[in-house]
């Protein structure tokens, strides 16, 4: 017996899988036992003696609560095919009479399985059977032991510890055995947990750790049980086979938004969570699972950059968008290092007598060619939210510095606007950090004007950025809403959010033709402002007659070429010298004298 043994232990130490051992050491007694058949039996996960192995193989399954109740005093159990004594028989191998059986137990004496000797005849085994299958009951126990280690081991590998569902690995092995020849057959949908990482740093990595737990629990809730995996710190992603059409996954992933959406309760902390998603299926000319992944990710990543909080699903376009974009990045960025991103500064006037009364500070990109461009040349990289951090801080610290060259030139500047990208208002603190910068210039904040778009007022986490608003209004800034009309605001709007002033878009100015409605709406919203105390000023002036039409209507400020289109710092000097409305102390024509000189 120990080369016999020997061998089989040198199978488990291998590693050899559990079935080829035992199946290797069934061989071996029956080798020793002519005429006996030997079969091992494992318990499953239902308590049930599942057949493991046996060159016989009667393929047996028997409730392994009934064999236990058949044990014999000597820890073996007995069953007799023609037995009438009430006992539950193994299925036998064609030609046996009766088998025996000894349990396989593990250290703490629970049952693993069994092994089962079968006969031609009725008898019970011979000291010699019984002391073969004693010695392959203790191989048996050793091989299941390690393998259930192995499988533990397996399961650690190819698991998320925090939330228990399949990692990176696990997510591997699951795709590339998925079919890639049937478009359509299966699809990824691509999630991310937004500001996982404000959370942590500002409740700690405990309540984090449950806000995973949950968004785990919830995701797998909305009907992707088993095909879940966290593949990242708060990443998640999900195999949805046979989808049929598209908007199945769009289904799945807006049935995600809500189930996660909802309110709960991590660690002590009341919190709100929110996915960002992109989805993709699996179409003619992907050759694997990862083509589909790529895919999946390139729509998550647009649907970060430009709607976070919602779903992109992918399309043949998108990658060469990201593609545009990441290269605006670079421009930006190297931009940025080189000091080549700076502000150009655009007159609001009044109407009648064409005074400047205020600036607005426009970003531009000086590009290593010399020419200069527009923000909308490069938007895309404003998505990005360090990017945009980034340009706000140049912009600030640029405006401040301008304004206080103004004002020690004694030119009468009055306000400069400046625009907040939806990423400044994010983590809070903006009237701090607006207020720093001006701060290190000594620029009294009277003169800035914080200039906020409507998508940024009333984008998703609006109550945030009403709480900012308000705390820029009562640090003494004056706070106008950009592009009004070009989405969805409306001045209700204003009794929950006040601002300042509305600066009309160009759109409504550009209808004001006879027979245009926009008159009246101007006119219309002239009105109501005046009642709420609030500014309007018209943007896009660009003809005579619409600055005298919007005279007529009760319009006092404008902005638009019909004054000037933006420009550098030096010309904005000289329109300022030269139009500026002037204070109406003693004087006024020396300070032009001097900052004429200064300027030119």
């Amino acid at each position: 017996m120990p080369a016999f043994q020997n061998s089989i232990l040198e199978m488990v130490a291998r590693g050899e899988a559990l079935a080829t051992s035992i199946e290797r050491l069934c061989i071996e007694a029956e080798r020793r036992l002519p005429g006996v058949a030997c079969s091992v039996l494992r318990v499953d996960v239902e308590g049930r003696l599942q057949w493991l192995a046996g060159p016989s193989r009667p393929d047996m399954v028997v409730d392994a609560t009934e064999v236990a109740a058949v044990e014999l005093g000597n820890g073996a159990m007995a069953a007799d095919i023609d037995s009438a004594h009430g006992m539950r028989a193994f299925p036998l191998p064609e030609g046996m009479k009766s088998c025996w059986s000894i349990p396989i137990l593990d250290t703490d004496g629970s049952m693993l399985g069994a092994l089962a000797l079968s006969f031609r005849e009725l008898r019970e085994p011979s000291a010699e059977e019984r002391r073969i299958a004693d010695a392959c009951s203790r191989l048996c126990s050793i091989a299941f032991e390690r393998d259930r280690r192995d499988e533990a081991w397996r399961h650690q590998a190819s698991s998320d510890v925090l939330t228990g569902l399949g990692n990176r690995t696990k997510f591997d092995e699951a795709i590339s055995r998925l079919e890639c020849h049937r478009p359509g057959g299966w699809g990824l949908i691509a999630i991310d947990l937004d500001h996982l990482k404000y959370f942590n740093d500002t409740f700690g990595h405990r309540a984090g750790d449950c806000l995973l737990e949950c968004v785990a629990e919830r995701v797998v809730d909305a009907g992707a049980a088993n095909r879940v995996f966290r593949i990242g710190g708060d990443e998640f992603i999900v195999i949805v086979e046979e989808p049929g059409y598209e908007t199945t996954l769009a289904d799945m992933a807006e049935r995600i938004h809500q189930r996660v959406g909802r309110a709960a309760v991590c660690d002590g902390h009341a919190i709100v969570p929110q996915t960002t998603i992109g989805y993709a299926l699996l179409e003619a000319g992907d050759c694997d699972g990862a083509a589909v992944r790529r895919k999946a990710d390139l729509a998550l990543y647009h649907a970060k950059e430009t709607q976070r909080g919602g779903s992109v699903a992918y399309s043949p376009g998108l990658g060469l968008a990201i593609t545009n974009r990441l290269g605006s990045l670079q421009l930006v960025e190297a931009a940025l290092a080189e000091g080549r991103i700076d502000a150009y500064y655009q007159p609001i006037f009044l109407l009648d007598t064409r005074e400047i009364v205020g600036l607005e500070a426009l970003c531009r990109m000086k590009m290593p060619d010399g020419r200069v461009v527009s923000a909308g040349a490069f938007h895309e990289a404003l998505c990005d939210a360090s990017i945009a951090s980034q340009v706000s801080r140049v912009m600030l610290d640029t405006v401040a510095s301008d304004i206080r060259t103004w004002l020690d030139l004694g030119i009468p500047v009055q306000h400069v606007g400046i625009n907040l990208a939806s990423a400044d208002f994010r983590g809070g603190g903006v009237a701090r950090r607006v207020t720093e910068a001006f701060g290190r210039y000594d620029v009294p904040l009277k003169h800035v004007i914080v200039e906020v778009t409507e998508h940024v007022y009333l984008g998703r986490g609006d109550d945030a950025v009403a709480r900012e608003i308000a705390d820029l209004r009562r640090q003494g800034f004056l706070v106008a809403l950009d592009d009004f009309g070009t989405g969805f605001a409306s001045l209700t709007h204003l009794l929950t959010i006040p601002v300042d002033i509305i600066k009309l878009d160009k759109s409504f100015v550009d209808r004001m033709a006879p027979g245009e409605p926009g008159a009246a709406i101007i006119g219309g919203l002239m009105h109501i402002a005046k009642e709420l105390s609030i500014r309007v000023v018209a943007e896009g002036v660009e003809t005579e007659s619409q600055a005298v039409e919007l005279s007529s209507i009760g319009g006092r400020l404008g902005q638009g070429f019909l004054f000037s289109p933006a420009v550098d710092r030096e010309a904005a000097t000289r329109l300022l010298v030269q139009h500026a409305q002037r204070p109406l102390e003693a004087g006024a024509d020396q300070v032009t004298d001097q900052a004429l000189h200064q300027v030119l």
